[in-house]
């Protein structure tokens, strides 16, 4: 039985998943072998055990989360050539940069990677129109929908203050 004790046990080979295109083809995007390292697929099991506690948790169950699940929630909106306002965005979400993180996208797709690779490479993770994408991690204290009309949401019950506006994001050039 997978939990979150043993979900990194419940890997495939990324050769294996059925979204490697995303990271592996020239057409999309080739990431340096380094990171690659870092991806780490869930098998079928362990992507099924994500989604069904994200579904049994009723995450979404209102959008963007289910109402009262997280003290403040946030939002972004990715437009064209924003990249860097968005990894700007993702970082001051104050996760430590070696974090793993799941993301699910389906039942079936799933996968753990370090915090700082989804900032990095957030929008091959992601395709806006096509993806709606969680990340969370087993507290379920934060978590974050990437949802498919190019709109990013963070809710938290950590202390935090949302960016109502992003000057500061903007304006702080020595991130990334």
């Amino acid at each position: 039985m997978v939990d979150f004790k043993n979900i990194g046990n419940n890997t495939i080979d990324l050769a294996d998943f059925k979204m490697k295109w995303r990271f592996t083809d020239s057409n999309y995007n080739l990431l340096p072998n380094v990171h690659l390292e870092q991806l780490k697929p869930l098998n079928k099991n362990a992507s099924n055990f994500l989604w069904h506690h994200i579904q049994s948790v009723q995450l979404h169950s209102d959008f963007p989360f289910k109402k009262g699940f997280f003290k403040t929630i946030d939002k972004v909106k990715i437009l064209e050539d924003n990249e860097t306002i968005i990894k700007k965005w993702l970082f001051h979400r104050g996760l430590s940069f070696q974090k793993k993180v799941y993301l699910s996208w389906q039942p079936d797709e799933a996968m753990v990677v370090p915090w700082k690779i989804l900032i990095k490479y957030f929008d091959d993770f992601f395709y806006d129109g096509s993806d709606d994408l969680t990340v969370i991690d087993e507290s379920l204290n934060w978590a974050l929908l990437f949802y498919h009309e190019s709109e990013i949401y963070f809710g938290t019950n950590e202390k935090y203050i949302s960016s109502n506006s992003l000057d500061s994001i903007i304006n702080n050039d020595s991130l990334f």
